[in-house]
């Protein structure tokens, strides 16, 4: 376990009152807001209360305290050599995100200790300056629920140009892909974020620009033999997805999974990576895309 307790809400929040009760702040008030704005919803109930009553020994009833310095948490080695090797993540790198002090630790890991299967080899380019830089501005026009323009490449490979509200951003696992999903524009509502070739912040006078897109969903239901730790691997590579399971018996499984009708053809090749460990037994619909990919794989020669 490379980050232990010792760094969660709890007490990263418990740091925060006893240096603010350092620097002569103990008006109830004061702590409850810090309380609230670090920790959970129902923490106040618990963190202020355990502080007061001395049940945790760190201030004493009048919300005072011995400790005469403000707490810190240095990083260990390991977290350090942790957090070095995500940082060297090109996607991390996207969001701005500094890692002060990493300067002399060495990564814990690096992209040529491990080999992603089941992944497209033309991933977006999120070390091109011009991605990450319409990348920002999309993230900053989210964030603040502004509208962007840009020119992009349709499907027909024709520019268009466009003016929305972006919502949020996805990324695809299996494409290795951004995409952003609009409101207040009919034509797209969905934009890979590669096809963008210029973008930026719209200045115009601001109009309303609609709601987003409603998501329509489906479910799959498939029929999981667990041979070579296939449950196992299955719930991991779905694990961000809506779903229920049912054991059948030792071996068998059925698994009901939700998902976006929009990643239909992502799921039938997610789904068709597991081989002949998972057997699709609904939707109707769902098993004739299967059988349909299957054919196309056999029209190309693949096994």
């Amino acid at each position: 376990m490379i980050f232990r307790e010792l760094y969660s809400a709890y007490y990263n929040t418990v740091a925060a009152i006893i240096s603010s009760i350092i620097d002569g702040e103990h008006s109830e008030k004061e702590l409850q807001k810090i309380v609230a704005d670090r920790a959970f919803g129902e923490s106040v109930l618990v963190i202020l209360p355990s502080l007061k009553t001395e049940k945790w020994q760190l201030v004493h009833p009048d919300m005072t305290t011995s400790l005469e310095h403000k707490p810190t948490m240095p990083l260990t080695t390991l977290q350090k050599q942790w957090l070095k090797a995500i940082s060297l993540d090109p996607r991390v790198k996207l969001f701005g995100v500094k890692f002060p002090d990493l300067e002399e630790a060495e990564p814990l890991f690096t992209s040529a200790d491990y080999h992603v299967c089941d992944k497209y080899g033309d991933g977006d380019p999120f070390e091109d300056e011009e991605y990450i830089r319409h990348f920002r501005i999309i993230l900053e026009a989210i964030r603040k629920g502004s509208q962007i323009k840009f020119e992009m490449v349709n499907r027909k490979g024709n520019m268009m140009f466009v003016r929305c509200r972006p919502v949020r951003l996805e990324y695809s696992e299996k494409d290795d892909k951004f995409r952003v999903i609009t409101a207040g524009c009919r034509a797209v509502s969905t934009v890979n974020l590669a096809n963008i070739r210029f973008c930026a912040h719209y200045t115009g006078e601001r109009q309303s620009v609609g709601e987003e897109k409603a998501v329509i969903y489906d479910t799959v239901t498939v029929k999981i033999r667990d041979e070579r730790n296939a449950m196992e691997r299955f719930m991991l590579h779905f694990a961000h997805f809506e779903k229920q399971a049912e054991k059948l018996d030792r071996k068998n499984y059925f698994v009901k999974i939700k998902y976006a009708h929009d990643d239909e053809s992502e799921m039938v090749i997610r789904i068709l990576s597991f081989g002949p460990m998972v057997e699709v037994t609904g939707s109707e619909s769902f098993k004739k895309l299967i059988i349909e990919k299957l054919k196309e794989q056999l029209n190309y020669g693949l096994k």
